[in-house]
C-alpha cells in the first residue's frame, strides 16, 4: 500500500510491537511476502520521518529484494538516535521500492578499455573538490 497516490514507494509495516535501545539494531517482520516480477527489484530503504524524528534507519539501506525470492520481507532497522524507539504493530517502518534492472553476462578479462576521460582508475574524491563546494 501506498500512503498517497503516485508515491512511489509502498509502506513496509511491522506485524508485531517492538522496541529499539539506543545504539540497537534487530530484523523486524513485515508479514508480507510477495512475488516480484523477473527484472524487477525490491529495495527496502529507510522512511525519512523515522530517520528525522527517531533517528531510526534501515541498516543496510537499500535493502534488496531479489524477484526469485519468495520469503517474508524483514527489515534490518537501527536506533541512531539517543532515546528509546517504541512501534506498534501496524507502525509503518520502511519502504519499497519496486525498480527495473539490468543484469548483464559478466566476463573475467585481463584489462579493461579506456574511460574515454582521465579519470581512468581514481576513486572517491579522484575529481576533486573546488574550495567553494567544501561548506
Amino acid at each position: 500500500m501506498r500512503s498517497r497516490p503516485g508515491d512511489a514507494g509502498y509502506d513496509l509495516c511491522c506485524l508485531h510491537a517492538f522496541e529499539l535501545a539506543p545504539g540497537e539494531a534487530a530484523k523486524v517482520p513485515t508479514g508480507l511476502a510477495l512475488a516480484i516480477p523477473p527484472g524487477v527489484a525490491g529495495l527496502v530503504l529507510p522512511r525519512s520521518g523515522l530517520a528525522a524524528r527517531f533517528r531510526v534507519t534501515v541498516v543496510n539501506a537499500p535493502g534488496l529484494i531479489d524477484p526469485n525470492y519468495r520469503g517474508e520481507v524483514c527489515v534490518l532497522l537501527q536506533n541512531l538516535g539517543s532515546d528509546l524507539f517504541a512501534a506498534q504493530a501496524g507502525d509503518r517502518v520502511a519502504q519499497l521500492l519496486l525498480v527495473p534492472f539490468w543484469a548483464p553476462e559478466m566476463s573475467l578479462v585481463n584489462e579493461l578499455p579506456e574511460s574515454g576521460d582521465d579519470r581512468g582508475d581514481g576513486g572517491f574524491g579522484s575529481s576533486g573538490v573546488r574550495p567553494a563546494e567544501r561548506r
